[in-house]
């Protein structure tokens, strides 16, 4: 009887530290992260190791509005943040009528897998379309040897103005195995209240070798599997966007209900890696 009770002393005992070894594995999984760049906007001008200008004639994507430019009148740094400003330089609605800022982080800052991580106050109105977002760092528009989609885009986060200015959007986007456009399927993350003009939100993904998981102030509300053939391209270095288009065939138009200008605040962006 007392071997028996021993026994059954040493299997809890083995039990208990096998669920409380479990228990700190499952709670190492949740902050293992490490920050390998950030961007907390310091100083009085953006970063050159960080950040390019992408200067864009109107129309030359989703025949939208605006021509980006590379002039600090539509992206600086102000009050430890980043300003994205589109504006309205014209006297009448249409094309190049409009200026913006499309700022990347081709061939300075990539990475493959990850947490990207933003805290962004949005801009609002019809045909106002914000983006936070990624590219293949392949992409020959910065450079590389392959041609959208092929290169894989993720959006972060999407304001498209035609929506409610409370809903933002996750998506993917890639080549299928026959060499066609292909999206993920958009899924909305909608406010309780409000909406994302009034205050910070902080847009993330958490992007692994089986898939990429979209977050809005830490909730989850997409997620996708990136396992098969097609989905190669997001197993490679990727770099960061941020810009505000003014209509194109996505958003819609803006039109005399749309002020302007319209402004994207960056409070930070940061990326950590598992450890």
């Amino acid at each position: 009887m007392k071997k028996v009770i021993t026994v059954l002393v040493l299997c809890l005992s083995l039990s208990l530290l096998f669920f409380a070894c479990m228990k700190k594995k499952d709670m190492t999984s949740k902050t293992d992260w490490k920050l390998v760049w950030s961007d907390e906007f310091e100083g009085d001008s953006l970063n050159p190791e960080n950040w390019n200008y992408q200067e864009e004639k109107a129309g030359r994507f989703n025949e939208e509005w605006q021509r980006y430019t590379n002039s600090t009148e539509n992206a600086y740094v102000e009050n430890n943040q980043l300003v994205i400003k589109a504006i309205h330089e014209g006297d009448r609605h249409g094309i190049n009528q409009y200026t913006s800022a499309r700022l990347n982080t081709a061939n300075k800052q990539a990475w493959t897998y990850g947490k990207i991580a933003a805290r962004i106050k949005l801009p609002q109105g019809k045909g106002i379309w914000p983006a936070f977002w990624m590219l293949g760092a392949n992409i020959d528009e910065n450079g590389g040897d392959t041609p959208w989609p092929f290169t894989g885009e993720i959006d972060i986060m999407e304001m498209f103005g035609t929506k409610d200015d409370a809903v933002v959007e996750a998506n993917i986007h890639y080549a299928n195995t026959s060499g066609k456009h292909t999206m993920m399927g958009a899924e909305d993350f909608k406010l309780e209240e409000g909406i994302f003009a009034d205050d910070f939100h902080v847009f993330e993904i958490i992007w692994d070798a089986q898939s990429i998981t979209w977050l809005v102030d830490g909730k989850t509300y997409a997620k996708t599997s990136i396992t098969s053939k097609e989905f190669k391209p997001f197993h490679k270095d990727f770099f960061i966007l941020l810009n505000i288009a003014v209509g194109g065939t996505y958003a819609g138009y803006p039109d005399n209900t749309t002020v302007f200008p319209q402004y994207m605040y960056v409070d930070w962006i940061r990326v950590y890696q598992r450890q």
